[in-house]
């Protein structure tokens, strides 16, 4: 059985660049978010494998979103995506729950390898 995917991003070409990618390496994508709140209802009521955030999204950001997932205690995995890979940014996202972080631009080999060895 293919491990269940929730992508919550803001930008539509991201979304479907990194559904791609996930399809491609046998995992099923049930579900897309456009903000942290989506994000967060949609894990509630999907209850994926696997959530990948943006860190930079309107309404709540995925660094609000990982801490809420987190305290709800969700078994899925938090990997957090971004452009932004300063240490700061990265540490920030492990305290808050995330499991790995994955730079953008994507690569497909990179993405599947983190989701991997979560």
């Amino acid at each position: 059985m293919s491990k269940t995917v929730l992508i919550a991003d803001d930008l539509p070409f991201f979304r479907v660049a990194l559904k791609d990618i996930l399809m491609k390496g046998g995992y099923e994508v049930v579900g897309e978010a456009t903000n942290g709140v989506e994000a967060v209802e949609k894990a509630k009521s999907l209850l994926p494998d696997i959530i990948i955030l943006d860190v930079v999204m309107p309404v709540k950001t995925g660094l609000d979103a990982a801490k809420e997932i987190r305290l709800l205690r969700l078994q899925a995995k938090v990997v957090m995506c971004s452009s932004l890979g300063n240490e700061a940014i990265v540490d920030e996202a492990l305290k808050s729950g995330a499991c790995a972080y994955i730079l953008k631009p994507l690569n497909e080999q990179t993405v599947l390898s983190t989701l991997e060895r979560l």
